[in-house]
């Protein structure tokens, strides 16, 4: 377990903030998105891009780096704006989002760098990144020019986030079986456990509880965190690390539309844009969060 330090908490604190600035101007610039669900995520993203994933904006294919794969497709603006700011393309690009010829398009494509999956229907993640830690594990994937040796690439982990009502999908569990059958410890589920997805309560929905036994009943190690404290993303990242013989998963208990208030917990802003109105009172609490972390 490495130690990581209260400026280095802070750091990421004030980049969840700034990418959630990033989302809100994103969506209310394109009249479309998703705002809640990436809000909720801001924080394991930061922490992901900002200290945990080992890239190279330069390279985005270096074949020793990990891959994330973002499977709640519909939080493109969140990785958008991750991608934009640690300097897979230019930061100016980000106006462009959904709009007409644009590369960033609602959902994920592989044409952006650093995007490693399109993820258009949900719950193919964890299927996908299944198959990438194996084939990591095994050699299977080929160096190029500009690849690292492929004993570095072997290194390589595999991050997968997904949401909770993503869970309702077969598929995952699918892919959650494989992972354990072929005892991949280098993939790493993220659940962003917000409770709320496109029309209600995940627990009103499709009741995804005992989450945390069905996950271990399945073989997987299982972490149960808040995932608005960076401390405890770090930490659990650092543990999943250290886990080898099973996939792990890292279950992140989160608020949709974390940082405006009037948009958490409220289904209506899963997807959709707000009204000027909202989002000028939207864009100054986060603003003034961002002013408070920066103190």
């Amino acid at each position: 377990m490495h130690f990581h330090s209260e400026a280095l908490n802070r750091d990421i604190s004030i980049t969840a903030q700034r990418l959630r600035i990033d989302v809100l101007q994103m969506v209310f610039g394109a009249q479309s998105g998703h705002l809640g669900g990436a809000f909720s995520a801001a924080e394991i993203v930061a922490a992901l891009y900002w200290h945990h994933l080992r890239i190279d904006p330069q390279q985005p294919m270096w074949l020793a780096r990990d891959r994330f794969l973002l499977s709640k497709g519909h939080a493109s603006p969140l990785l958008y704006a991750a991608l934009a700011r640690r300097g897979f393309f230019r930061i100016e690009e980000l106006t462009t989002f959904r709009h007409l010829a644009s590369r960033l398009n609602g959902h994920p494509d592989r044409k952006i760098p650093g995007v490693e999956v399109v993820a258009g229907p949900l719950g193919h993640g964890v299927a996908i990144g299944a198959g990438m830690a194996l084939a990591l594990r095994t050699g299977i994937s080929k160096p190029s020019a500009l690849s690292a040796p492929s004993s570095q690439a072997s290194l390589a982990r595999v991050y997968v986030l997904l949401g909770d009502g993503e869970l309702d999908a077969g598929v995952v569990w699918e892919g959650v079986m494989t992972a354990a059958k072929y005892r991949l410890g280098n993939l790493v589920a993220i659940v962003d456990c917000n409770g709320i997805q496109q029309t209600g309560a995940t627990a009103d929905v499709m009741p995804l509880e005992p989450l945390a036994e069905k996950w271990r009943a399945f073989g997987w190690h299982v972490q149960e965190i808040d995932g608005h404290s960076v401390t405890e993303i770090l930490a659990a990242l650092d543990c999943a690390d250290e886990v080898h013989a099973q996939p792990s998963v890292i279950i992140a208990h989160t608020t949709k539309g974390k940082g405006v208030t009037f948009m958490e917990y409220d289904h209506r802003f899963h997807g959709g844009a707000p009204t000027k109105a909202q989002y000028e009172v939207a864009l100054a609490e986060l603003d003034e969060g961002l002013r408070q972390w920066s103190k």
